[in-house]
């Protein structure tokens, strides 16, 4: 089941402006997979930065996240992919890449700082997750000529991460399992693993 709910968001101007909240949930899902959807690149950096200022691993635990832009041929090309850590120890953009690799179709995938996009374990976690467990709106949240966060997040009700995206047009979450999330972020720990040791070569 699919719930739209409007979430009102702060406009400066007074103007009545509303952030379209897609949600489609799990009962076990203990993390959710967030696409956010702007139509101006700098809006969708400025929430990034936000991000990583609110980004504290207690009160907002965020995972992985990365910045894309969509062409109006509807390829997705990464426009930020920083190594921004966890507590954990696992990169952003690692893990962030990760999820892309899981959620897109490596044929809509232009950039090559998606790691491990079509191949490899991304790959596995395509055929294991895609089909059951990670929603279709998500492939579709990010309209063409727009830019997009892509994250992986424990509590995306918490008020700080949801101020941080106020400004998005329009926000679609999925609910995934702790499996999930644990094959997300082991993926992008592995491909940032071997980045490093390709560049000690």
């Amino acid at each position: 089941m699919t719930d739209t709910t409007p979430t009102p968001a702060d406009g400066a101007d007074g103007e009545d402006t509303a952030v379209d909240v897609t949600a489609a949930g799990i009962s076990n899902g203990a993390y959710t997979l967030i696409a956010a959807d702007f139509a101006d690149t700098d809006i969708a950096l400025e929430a990034y930065e936000e991000l990583k200022k609110v980004e504290d691993g207690a009160t907002v635990k965020i995972d992985g996240v990365v910045v894309v832009r969509r062409s109006a041929d509807g390829k997705l090309e990464v426009q930020k992919a920083t190594d921004h850590s966890t507590r954990e120890g696992a990169a952003w953009g690692a893990v962030g890449g990760a999820v892309l690799g899981v959620l897109f179709p490596p044929s809509i995938i232009g950039s090559a700082l998606v790691v491990g996009a079509g191949g490899g374990l991304i790959g596995k976690l395509r055929e294991r997750h895609h089909k059951k467990e990670l929603a279709k709106e998500l492939e579709d949240a990010i309209e063409p000529g727009h830019s997009g966060i892509i994250a992986l997040v424990s509590d995306p009700a918490e008020i700080k991460f949801r101020k941080a995206l106020e400004k998005a047009d329009r926000i679609v979450e999925k609910a995934i399992d702790d499996a999930a999330a644990a094959d997300l972020k082991t993926a992008g720990t592995a491909e940032e693993g071997a980045a490093d040791s390709a560049d000690k070569k």
